[in-house]
């Protein structure tokens, strides 16, 4: 059974070798890139070429990558120098995506596209980024935030551009932050192609193993049984808030909680297609 996780579930700098080797001897298909992804940290030739390397060692593949907004240079910035630095932040990481064989970056939308200079910002950059993602094979996924606000800035840029450039990563731990985000990715769930599932006590974004918190699994799985994501179960967890000091057993039960979460997804999948 394939399965995914993020690369920084115990550290998101410095060498990811460690990491991927240990996520590989767990059993994992895929990986999540999440490292650097807070940073304005660009990608060379020789680290692209390295993790290159790595991924085929460990028989490991790229699924999606999370793309970095800041601190410095940002997409949607309204000062034109940060923002034309934004984009080439993520020209950087589009190119490093379908260098890898990835298909999708997930950028976090901006929460104030009602202001006109933010939205403007934010759509002049996604203009100059579609010719650079569609001649690499590479979809831009909008990450729902801890605040049900960030729907109206996803559902405003989901409308404004085409469904096979721009659409939907579903983050289960921000949603449970967020009541109502389940209604809204069920509107939007013909748009979503990155999945980020982890686990939280609701007030927390703790990216705890599936179970372990409240999100609803037995409300989330079917909709996402229905919707357009057709990739294997990708967590975007972390052992900081887990009392488990040992990696080998973090990563084991990691893979138990997603073959649990695939198994919730099948039965939705099958339920979909009895109706």
């Amino acid at each position: 059974m394939n399965q995914s996780i993020a690369t920084d579930y115990a550290a998101d700098r410095g060498c990811p070798e460690p990491y991927l080797r240990r996520i590989a001897e767990a059993g994992f298909s895929h990986i999540h890139w999440c490292h650097q992804w807070c940073t304005d940290f660009l990608y060379c030739e020789a680290e692209i070429a390295q993790i290159q390397r790595w991924l085929k060692d460990y028989g490991l593949r790229l699924q999606d990558l999370h793309a970095p907004g800041g601190p410095e240079k940002n997409w949607h910035s309204t000062r034109e120098y940060e923002r034309i630095a934004g984009v080439e932040l993520l020209r950087n990481r589009i190119e490093m995506v379908a260098r890898l064989g990835g298909r999708a970056i997930v950028l976090h939308p901006p929460l104030e596209c009602e202001r006109d200079e933010v939205w403007s910002a934010a759509c002049r950059s996604l203009d100059e980024l579609k010719p650079v993602a569609r001649g690499a094979g590479v979809r831009i996924a909008l990450e729902n935030l801890s605040v049900l606000e960030s729907w109206d800035s996803i559902q405003r840029l989901l409308s404004h551009y085409e469904p096979d450039y721009l659409g939907l990563c579903y983050d289960s731990g921000h949603g449970n932050m967020a009541p109502g985000s389940i209604e809204r990715l069920d509107r939007w769930k013909e748009r979503l192609f990155v999945l980020h599932l982890h686990d939280n006590n609701g007030a927390d974004d703790e990216h705890r193993l599936p179970f372990n918190g409240t999100v609803p699994w037995e409300r989330l799985m079917p909709v996402i049984a229905s919707s357009a994501y057709d990739g294997p179960i990708s967590q975007e967890i972390g052992m900081g808030k887990e009392p488990i000091e040992d990696e080998a057993e973090f990563l084991r039960q990691a893979l138990e909680r997603g073959r649990r979460l695939a198994t919730m997804m099948a039965e939705g999948r099958r339920e979909k297609d009895e109706r």
